[in-house]
């Protein structure tokens, strides 16, 4: 009953956030300067009438209340708007641009995690050793290194010189292996030092010591006990580190020339095409903290102490 609970709470807490994202990007958008209509317009042909017949049209004269009150209202029905450039429903175009997106942020993740943890644990097993200094200079230039560049060294190596993978595109599996490599590089960076730093100090709990004194194998306590309990602030970086990916989207797939919703909302900034700007975010908004309930709910998963004190 008391997990329950605190996962109605969290829920109502993720429900909130995102109201509190959707307010904050419309009052941004609402004060940025310019007017879109000018944007839409033939500025050299529009008349004083046209603009003002338009903004009319597109409701930009009412009070800011007035169109926010507008504008949720459509939301709760599923309208996100349209394109004030090409008139094209703003739920249709992320709908469209959604998968190509999350396979590419979904494989950055599989990435970061797998190389993460997998030197975070042999960098705490050959904790001071030469080994574990060369993975904690691999980690700081993950984490140093901004993902435009690792993107371009990418390319220049492996597209450029081997010639062994497509440079740009969103065709075949081989044309995802750079772009993720380089969003994930950053998340690896982070869960090598996390997974690295917990285990150490997991290793010098007491409950490990009495494993290893009862002749326990080294292997089962580092991967089944030492780890499990490490794991708990990586899971945190993990979903963390979704905002991050959504966000580098946006690079990456300029970058790659991929088509997505980074590539989307980044055409729609240079237009200032604000719903579009406004769907993409709010979209976003929702992934994160969605993402992030859900780690919430996997501390219990992953550390029974967690879940015996529910």
């Amino acid at each position: 009953m008391v997990l329950v609970s605190k996962t109605l709470q969290k829920l109502i807490n993720a429900l909130l956030s995102i109201f509190g994202s959707l307010v904050l990007v419309f009052c941004i958008i609402y004060m940025l300067p310019g007017d879109p209509v000018l944007s839409m317009l033939d500025p050299n042909t529009a008349t004083p009438e046209a603009i003002e017949n338009l903004r009319k049209e597109l409701g930009l004269d009412q009070p800011f209340y007035v169109q926010f009150a507008d504008y949720f209202k459509n939301l709760l029905q599923g309208d996100f708007g349209q394109s004030r450039i090409t008139s094209e429903p703003v739920l249709q175009k992320i709908i469209v641009h959604l998968p190509a997106t999350l396979l590419l942020t979904l494989t950055s993740m599989v990435l970061s995690v797998v190389i993460g943890v997998t030197f975070g644990v042999i960098s705490a097993i050959y904790h001071n050793k030469w080994v574990d200094v060369i993975i904690r200079i691999i980690a700081l230039f993950g984490i140093s290194m901004p993902t435009f560049w690792s993107g371009i060294l990418l390319i220049l190596l492996f597209g450029v010189q081997l010639n062994w993978l497509p440079i740009m595109g969103s065709e075949g599996w081989k044309t995802l292996i750079m772009p993720s490599l380089a969003l994930g590089l950053v998340g690896a960076g982070f869960i090598i030092r996390m997974v690295r730093n917990s285990m150490v100090e997991v290793m010098d709990e007491q409950f490990i010591l009495t494993l290893r004194a009862k002749g326990i194998s080294e292997r089962i306590v580092m991967f089944r006990h030492a780890l499990r309990n490490a794991l708990i602030p990586a899971i945190t970086v993990m979903g963390l580190h979704i905002g991050e990916l959504l966000a580098g989207t946006v690079v990456i797939e300029t970058v790659f020339s991929r088509q997505g919703i980074g590539r989307v909302i980044g055409d729609a900034i240079m237009v200032k095409d604000m719903p579009v700007i406004q769907g993409v975010i709010l979209f976003s908004a929702i992934v994160y903290v969605t993402v992030n309930v859900l780690v919430d709910l996997s501390y219990s998963l992953v550390d029974p102490r967690i879940r015996r004190a529910h």
